[in-house]
């Protein structure tokens, strides 16, 4: 069994392993006395299988929006739950599914690009250790998608080797348009990959982060 939630909402959402297993993927659903809404940047509830903003909150516990200055924040606000920074979406049964961080989205030419849903493929690939998935500046589109990759000891990987695994498995907007190679990732603290360290030398000099 497991829980999903933040540090301000709790564990809002309950999952057994017989709901995991009849619906492979969710973190389950909305637990009795919570309300677990995926909405716009407006804060509106968003329909069965779009995705959005998870936000929730225990409705027998004291409003609480933290950071008040942040604009998704104060629109979530508006209708009393917390943004818990995750991006997801509910499916007809009401149960809940994790994509992204809403701070690790891509947005090329428009459309949103899950890096998460790239990292998982990446990881299954022979001789890839680690990754991680982000966005680098691109004059036509915005944003391209990058890909820095650990190979595992003894492991030999091209950028070409990278784009054609990735080909056969998700759809050519998600395909990286480069891909370097690391000996080793940078991590935060807590052990997670510091994304933001790989990120910042692209960024470097421009005013935008779109």
């Amino acid at each position: 069994n497991e829980y999903y939630g933040s540090t301000e909402t709790g564990g809002v959402v309950f999952c057994t392993s017989a709901q995991w297993l009849s619906h492979p993927g969710t973190v389950g659903k909305a637990q009795p006395g919570a309300d677990v809404r995926v909405t716009d940047a407006e804060g509106n509830s968003l329909p069965a299988g779009e995705v959005g903003e998870v936000c929730a909150r225990f409705l027998d516990i004291a409003d609480f929006i933290y950071h008040k200055d942040d604009a998704k924040r104060q629109a979530t606000a508006k209708v009393g739950l917390i943004a818990t920074g995750d991006l997801g979406y509910l499916d007809a049964d009401g149960f809940l599914y994790l994509c992204d961080r809403s701070k690790d989205m891509i947005i090329s030419g428009g459309v949103n690009i899950y890096p998460a849903e790239i990292e998982g493929v990446l990881h299954r690939m022979p001789g890839v250790a680690d990754c991680a998935v982000f966005g680098v500046p691109d004059d036509e589109y915005g944003e391209a998608v990058h890909a820095c990759v650990q190979a595992q000891p003894g492991a030999s990987l091209s950028e070409d080797d990278v784009k054609a695994y990735l080909r056969d498995r998700l759809s050519g907007f998600k395909i990286p348009r480069s891909v370097d190679f690391r000996q080793e990732l940078p991590r935060e603290d807590t052990g997670k990959i510091f994304k933001r360290k790989l990120r910042e030398p692209f960024w470097a000099g421009r005013t935008t982060r779109i």
